[in-house]
């Protein structure tokens, strides 16, 4: 492996000396050439032709199961497993036992490692263990170029153009350089020449570790239980007599302290995979963490690797939290990650920054180098890593073409929202953090139809103090300059789980314990940020918005608090705001059947579109196999809406629409249409939005609405497609 060969004789060499010290007729290996498909790169005992044009499937063969599942595969009867596969080109028929090892660096699988005998043998666990290294050695090889040559399989790492889909946080196009979060530790030593003094290093390493650990624990205060608890964690596993072990053990067999490292770390991973239970996945998340730190200690490749960051960047990560992200603000272009999901903290930053962002981007972290050019079209969900020139080309197009439609909008940016009938339409804005609020005066917007209050607790590690809301408060509405602004007490729960706060264990989140139900629960939190509101509003119009409430008692209860609070800043001689809105947000489809009562005592109505849908056809907009199933524009959904517009209009109570649907613009034209007249979006859809809305007629698309309902349609958007067609 140490040899000065070029990549295919050294292939050759080692699949002839493994052969040869096992005593097996065969020995190969095989390597993806794409993301679904392995080929055949070196083979001592198959055909020789056959190398290079021998290809399966994913999951397909036994090679393709060890591919697909990450495990190893030792059976004395090869042809009589479900999934073998018969090559007559490789002439491996005659061969009865087969032992497959997955080729994987820290939980990716490379390629499969296969030996093949005529005798019927189980393989001993010395000779799983002895491939496992080899294999895991032949990972790093191949990650560092080492197997260049001719094939699709032997491309240099790297280099190649990559496009990876993942799912849409939020919208919108960039182009940048990849920026890495956790810049990825190199192992450029797999094997050790000196096992004692590897296990020296080792041992040193891991002391430092636990001095790390020991000190992070003094450092974390006695009241952020949750920190703590992360770091408890790490002390364990960084003390874990057994982990230690299996290190050491490794490295007395050959590899370097590196290497021994990452082997476990990888092999954490791939459990880490397969682990259905979601507190033994964040403990397993733990000790990889713990892997990188002591990866980071044992090579020196810090945080702080020397690179840069481009002028354009594009952040890659497996996740990151609302704290980090904040840290980077605007100066990304946009957010790739691995993991996270479209209600993730980051995701609700990244949507106030109006940073496109993909999550579930798979392969991410280990395809992308720091300094690479990356497109992110959030609009499609798509990541194009060292895009070849055709797609570079018609991405730029794609960006110019939505920069001139900017300017555009620009241009029509301080004219009401009046359709082409005479009906106005008022178009607000979505804000959570002050950052958000110099976009009034560039967007057109109105005023804040939502101002996300939980941003300011999501992103600290302990409660935020009432005076520091206040002040906070003040700002925005200060920044309002006048215009109204909506501000909705904490919403919690769900997808949204306090740092400091203890996290409750609920099989269901989004139906459980959140929002409006945590403030009538924890009464304390909702008055201090009720305070806090009453003091920023110091004579000004004050409206307050309470999130997820799903009953008339609720609402009241949460008046009442209201109530409280007002007499408290009474007694205490602080003025009061000028004038008080206090509203719901209607979530769940219960609240569209409150009693007649309630609409009449209400102050207003916001529709947050996006848990209504969810709850409204039973579908979890965080599960991709059904979120995108179910149409805005389905006849039963807008139905039920028409009916939430009529019961407020009988009682004269405002009403709003806010959410992703709110900023599209031909679902915002529908619930126009409908009678929505207050829509509230992220501030980059408010052009196209009104652009749509001054040309339309929202009394034909009204007509078509009903049109298509009469005729049985499930969803009115083909008709009024056609029907915008037919405008142009």
């Amino acid at each position: 492996m140490a040899s000065e060969d070029a990549g295919q004789t050294r292939l050759d060499m080692i699949t002839h000396l493994i052969a040869d010290s096992m005593g097996t007729e065969v020995c190969s290996v095989y390597l993806f050439r794409d993301e679904d498909t392995l080929e055949l790169c070196a083979t001592e005992g198959l055909q020789a032709e056959a190398v290079h044009k021998t290809r399966m499937r994913l999951g397909e063969g036994l090679v393709g199961r060890v591919a697909r599942t990450g495990s190893a595969v030792n059976t004395p009867n090869a042809p009589a497993e479900p999934n073998f596969r018969y090559m007559p080109e490789t002439g491996e028929e005659r061969y009865s036992s087969f032992l497959g090892i997955p080729i994987q660096r820290l939980g990716q699988v490379l390629g499969v490692l296969v030996v093949q005998s005529l005798d019927a043998r189980v393989f001993s666990a010395d000779e799983v263990y002895g491939l496992e290294v080899v294999a895991m050695v032949l990972a790093e090889m191949t990650e560092l170029g080492a197997f260049v040559g001719e094939g699709a399989a032997l491309t240099r790492p790297h280099q190649q153009s990559v496009m990876m889909r993942g799912t849409t946080a939020q919208e919108g196009a960039a182009e940048g350089h990849v920026w890495l979060h956790e810049p990825r530790v190199v192992v450029t030593n797999p094997v050790a020449e000196d096992p004692v003094k590897e296990v020296e290093r080792l041992r040193a390493a891991v002391e430092r570790l636990r001095g790390d650990v020991d000190r992070m624990l003094e450092m974390a205060g006695a009241s952020d239980k949750d920190h703590r608890q992360v770091l408890e964690t790490y002390r364990m596993f960084a003390n874990s007599k057994g982990w230690i072990r299996r290190m050491e053990e490794d490295v007395s067999r050959g590899l370097s302290a590196e290497a021994a490292v990452e082997k476990e770390q990888s092999e954490a991973r791939t459990r880490m995979l397969r682990v259905a239970d979601a507190y033994l996945r964040e403990r397993l998340s733990d000790l990889d963490d713990l892997s990188n730190r002591l990866l980071r200690l044992l090579t020196g490749q810090g945080q702080k690797t020397g690179a840069e960051m481009p002028g354009d960047p594009i952040l890659v990560a497996r996740n990151i939290g609302p704290g980090e992200l904040l840290e980077y603000g605007r100066t990304l272009r946009g957010i790739v990650l691995e993991d996270g999901s479209v209600g993730s903290h980051a995701a609700v930053i990244a949507r106030a920054l109006a940073i496109p962002l993909i999550v579930h981007a798979k392969r991410a972290t280990t395809e992308a180098l720091n300094g690479d050019l990356i497109l992110v079209d959030g609009d499609q969900g798509q990541v194009h890593l060292r895009p070849d020139d055709t797609v570079a080309s018609a991405f730029r197009d794609k960006i110019a073409m939505q920069a001139q439609a900017q300017k555009r909008y620009a241009s029509i940016r301080e004219e009401p929202a009046v359709s082409r009938d005479g009906a106005r339409v008022h178009l607000m804005m979505n804000a959570g953090l002050m950052a958000d609020l110099p976009s009034l005066e560039g967007s057109g917007a109105e005023g804040v139809g939502l101002f996300r209050t939980e941003l300011q607790f999501l992103v600290r590690n302990q409660m935020p103090k009432r005076s520091e809301l206040s002040a906070l408060y003040a700002r925005v509405l200060e920044a309002a300059g006048g215009r109204k602004v909506v501000f909705r007490t904490l919403d919690i729960g769900s997808d949204k789980v306090l740092p400091y706060m203890k996290a409750t264990d609920e099989p269901n989140p989004a139906l459980g314990w959140r929002a409006i139900r945590v403030g009538l629960d924890k009464p304390g939190v909702l008055r201090m940020q009720l305070q806090a509101l009453l003091r920023a509003a110091a004579g000004k119009p004050l409206t307050i918005m309470f999130p997820f409430v799903a009953q008339f008692e609720e609402y009241r209860a949460a008046c009442a608090e209201v109530d409280k609070a007002i007499a408290r800043e009474e007694r205490l001689g602080h003025p009061l705001p000028e004038t008080l809105d206090v509203g719901a947000m209607l979530e769940t489809p219960s609240l569209a059947f409150a009693p007649k009562k309630f609409f009449d005592e209400v102050g207003f109505l916001s529709i947050g579109g996006n848990d209504l849908k969810q709850f409204f056809f039973a579908a979890d907009r965080e599960n991709e196999r059904v979120r995108r199933r179910y149409d805005t524009l389905n006849v039963s959904f807008l139905g039920l809406i028409e009916q939430i517009v009529k019961r407020c209009e009988e009682s004269d109570t405002p009403l709003s629409f806010c959410g992703e649907d709110a900023g599209r613009p031909v679902e915002a034209l529908c619930l126009a249409a409908i009678g929505l007249r207050t829509l509230s979006m992220r501030p980059a859809s408010i052009g196209p939005v009104k652009s749509l809305l001054l040309r339309s007629d929202l009394e034909q698309v009204a007509d078509i609405i009903a049109e298509a309902r009469e005729q049985g349609e499930q969803s009115v958007r083909p008709a009024v497609m056609k029907y915008l067609r037919d405008s142009e």
